[in-house]
């Protein structure tokens, strides 16, 4: 079966999105909670066990301490309280440590507890408690997030006058958990255990109390864990915990018993040691077994994701030959896996290790846990797929044996540009894999963005002064197809995807540019590195410099509103000026007036002044206003819609074709400046002036062909992601932008207004290559290769990030560096399907019309 490549890296995608969606829900799987509501919190605490006796403690015990303070030190490593370093650094501590009036431990910070999370804090002269402690370790260096002993191992000091003082009794520090800290300080100050603490008693801190007292102590602990393991562990009865505790309660009992015949006693004694040691022996075993639940992963899910996303990025690479051929089809076969003996014993295979797996878990799975039907779609998507990959290579290698006996082409040549395209992906994918790279990913892309410019400024010199009559390279254009080697290679015009007639031959940038359009195409990758670098200093991001001053903070500070007002003011009518030379007159009117109501609007919100009303008294949530823009943004795309619909239907206009995806284009530019924080609108009107800049001067007299010009779209969209002050980071998501003009909170509108204003900059830069392929070129392929480059080069980094981060899962920065930048990755292929298929739609257009 026939393909565009453009519909092919479509569906691609869209299968990505369902692997990456599956290895998503096997990635986070559901927390170790309590099922019980927050009305359920003033149930009694659990009496005391009895064997036939009736006790009268059912209430919760005294607090221990009237007041507690948390040292919390960062980077605090073990050694430098105990021992040599200890003396040398921490002086009084040290001496309190040696005094006895402590209890010293060694707390292991182990993922995904790396900043006791868990801690929740809460009258007679009772004594106050100081605890000291660290979050984690760091490394000789000075670093800290993997795993070492350094780095894992903090120092964890209980400080009272109500301990015993032991002088000169000093005993190495026992290794307990970080989770163990929220027990321990609830019970100190007579609390209930908070519901979903996996964390048990420190003992030595009540081991001064009566072992009446103490026992109570454990025991309430106990029966918190055991209703924890109950609600989240199926085979929960199985558990060596849960036996232990039963057996402990069951002594509790008797003791109790014994306790109210007899108070005083060598066998009430004897006994009592005997159920401490039982309860502490249970407590170690409960708190094990939902402290690894809690660091469990649903690896099942997580396999069957990553095999589907690394089948699809298998077949997206094999098919570059074909699918950047100047046809943009590729034979995808479609018939030969429902007829061959691989496709059936693959699903015979998939299918055992289903049941396998999903009868011997002993954790609940995600995958198990769907009907027969849905996963056996999933098992036969998965074993089409590997059939696919295995057709297609096998036809790869069967061509590339008649290709090398009949060369029509002895070798390909790559350009700078294609070099620093393939470095540049390599590097960016490669740094993924540290955490440091990630939390600064902004400076991997400006200075992608920047070696670019500098790329670029090299070859127009090289064009404008020394000429440039060979042929354009077509590194990335391997016109090597499936079915053997083709002529392309002989055809050097025919490679370029940017080709407006078959044959001809397009002159040099130095025959074509004369006078000033010639220096500015020398001039114009040198502003444009210089628009980059003032975009840098708008917003700071990512995690090593977000707490430095930026412009944008000194522009939003109340002292400096009159300069915001003017610097909005400027932004929006640069944005009008390089928007509507390609608008309809009634766009150009909309769009005039809508982007007068974006002003309107953060006006009435107090954001920005009109100059005659320099103060701003009357503050509203500017709806009125808001919704004002929304009827303008509405109306152009509809414009634009209406006149893509008309030129496909009615008449085949490639004019009316380029005036609608320039409308459409358009209409979003607007609805970002309203997303947009007003200080954020230098970035809008910036990016405009690149995009301009990059259209009149470099793309169309340096001939570059699709493919590249896709990658430089790429590139700038993910640039212009981190110069809007994102990150990979959460907090700085603007959640803000989803109740722009709304009243109350509106689910859907709320997340797609969310998601379109943190990713306006890929989303504007890909309409921008949609529209720039359709009118600047007559090539009937350039669409195609666009999108499928556009699907290939954001497939890379997900792909390979899934396996990095399954590797690294028990990384210590797992929860606070990796997962959130891959709910990003997420996020953004989930953004690229939804532009491949705008491409794809375009395309089918395109066809429609030839």
């Amino acid at each position: 079966m026939r393909l565009g490549s453009g519909t092919f890296a479509t569906c691609c995608v869209a299968i990505e999105v369902l692997g990456i969606a599956v290895f998503l829900r096997g990635f986070f799987p559901a927390p170790v909670r309590s099922s019980a509501r927050a009305e359920h919190g003033a149930e009694p605490p659990a009496p005391e066990p009895s064997a036939g006796a009736s006790s009268n403690w059912t209430t919760l015990p005294s607090p221990l301490f009237s007041k507690v303070v948390i040292v919390l030190i960062d980077a605090l490593r073990d050694d430098f309280v105990f021992g040599s370093k200890g003396v040398k650094f921490m002086p009084y501590t040290t001496y309190l440590v040696e005094k006895g009036a402590s209890h010293s431990f060694v707390a292991e910070a182990k993922p995904p507890t790396v900043t006791m999370p868990r801690i929740k804090e809460r009258e007679t002269p009772l004594p106050n408690l100081l605890v000291l402690c660290g979050d984690h370790g760091m490394s000789e260096t000075g670093s800290h997030g993997a795993s070492s002993m350094e780095e894992v191992n903090t120092p964890l000091i209980l400080i009272s006058s109500a301990f015993e003082r032991k002088p000169g009794d000093i005993r190495h520090p026992k290794h307990v958990q970080q989770t163990d800290v929220a027990a321990t300080l609830a019970i100190a100050l007579g609390l209930r255990i908070p519901k979903d603490s996996v964390g048990s008693l420190l003992f030595p801190v009540v081991e001064g109390r009566p072992i009446r007292e103490q026992l109570r102590f454990l025991h309430l602990n106990t029966v918190q864990l055991s209703k924890l393991l109950q609600e989240n562990v199926p085979s929960y009865e199985k558990d060596p915990g849960f036996e232990q505790f039963k057996m402990s309660e069951r002594l509790h009992g008797n003791w109790i018993r014994l306790y109210l015949e007899e108070k005083h006693s060598e066998v009430l004694f004897n006994l009592g040691s005997k159920v401490l040691r039982q309860y502490l022996a249970a407590l170690k075993t409960l708190s094990l077994s939902l402290s690894t639940q809690v660091a469990q992963y649903d690896m099942y899910s997580m396999m069957v994701g990553t095999v589907v996303v690394l089948e699809v990025l298998t077949l997206l690479l094999l098919s570059v030959p074909q699918a950047l051929h100047r046809k943009a089809e590729l034979e995808v076969p479609l018939s030969s896996p429902g007829f061959s003996l691989l496709f059936y014993l693959v699903i015979l295979v998939l299918s055992a290790l289903h049941v396998i797996v999903c009868t011997s878990a002993e954790s609940s799975c995600y995958f198990c846990g769907l009907s027969w039907l849905a996963a056996g779609g999933v098992m036969v998507l998965a074993s089409a797929l590997l059939c696919m990959v295995v057709s297609v290579l096998t036809n790869m290698l069967v061509g590339g044996n008649a290709s090398r006996k009949n060369p029509v082409h002895p070798s390909s040549r790559w350009s700078e540009l294609d070099l620093l395209i393939l470095l540049g992906t390599a590097g960016h994918v490669l740094s993924l894999g540290a955490s440091s790279f990630v939390e600064e990913e902004h400076q991997t892309w400006y200075f992608l963005v920047n070696t670019l410019c500098l790329a670029l400024s090299q070859e127009t010199y090289r064009n404008c002064f020394l000429g440039d009559d060979s042929e354009p390279p077509c590194g990335l254009r391997v016109e090597q197809g499936l079915d053997g080697a083709t002529a392309a290679w002989q055809d050097g015009p025919a490679c370029d995807a940017l080709e407006r007639d078959k044959g001809h031959r397009s002159p040099s940038a130095s025959q074509v540019l004369r006078g000033h359009e010639k220096w500015m195409v020398l001039a114009s990758p040198w502003l444009i590195l210089a628009c980059c670098r003032l975009l840098r200093s708008l917003n700071q991001t990512g995690v090593q410099w977000a707490h430095r001053p930026d412009l944008g903070h000194w522009l939003t500070s109340s002292d400096h509103k009159a300069e915001l007002s003017v610097l909005a003011a400027i932004s929006l009518l640069v944005v009008f000026v390089l928007v509507q030379r390609g608008c309809s007159s009634v766009s150009k009117a909309a769009l005039a007036l809508g982007l007068l109501g974006v002003y309107c609007y953060r006006a009435a919100i107090g954001s920005v002044r009109f100059p005659w009303r320099p103060d701003s008294k009357d503050i509203s949530k500017g709806i009125i206003e808001a919704r004002f823009v929304y009827v303008f943004v509405l109306g152009i795309l509809f414009t634009g819609t209406k006149d893509l619909l008309k030129s496909q239907v009615i008449a085949a206009d490639f004019q009316l074709k380029t005036v609608g995806l320039w409308e459409i284009h358009s209409g979003l530019v607007l609805l970002a400046a309203l997303l947009f924080r007003p200080h954020n609108l230098p970035v809008l009107a910036f990016g405009l002036l690149i995009q301009t800049l990059m259209t009149k001067f470099i793309w169309k007299p340096l001939r570059h062909d699709a493919a590249e010009i896709t990658v430089m779209h790429y590139w700038f969209g993910q640039a212009f992601f981190y110069f809007q002050g994102n990150s990979n980071n959460i907090a700085t998501v603007d959640i803000s932008a989803g109740f722009v003009g709304l009243d109350t909170y509106v689910e859907i509108p709320a997340v797609l207004l969310t998601a379109f204003g943190t990713y306006a900059g890929p989303v504007l830069w890909a309409s921008h290559l949609v529209h720039f392929l359709s009118s600047e070129t007559r090539s009937s392929s350039a669409l195609s290769h666009a999108c499928f480059c556009y699907a290939l080069i954001c497939s890379i980094p997900v792909s390979t990030y899934i396996v990095l981060v399954t590797s690294l899962r028990y990384h210590l920065f797992i929860w606070s560096v990796f997962s959130p930048k891959l709910l990003y990755e997420g996020m953004h292929l989930l953004i690229t399907a939804a532009v491949c298929v705008f491409f794809t739609a375009m395309d089918q257009t395109r066809l429609t019309q030839s």
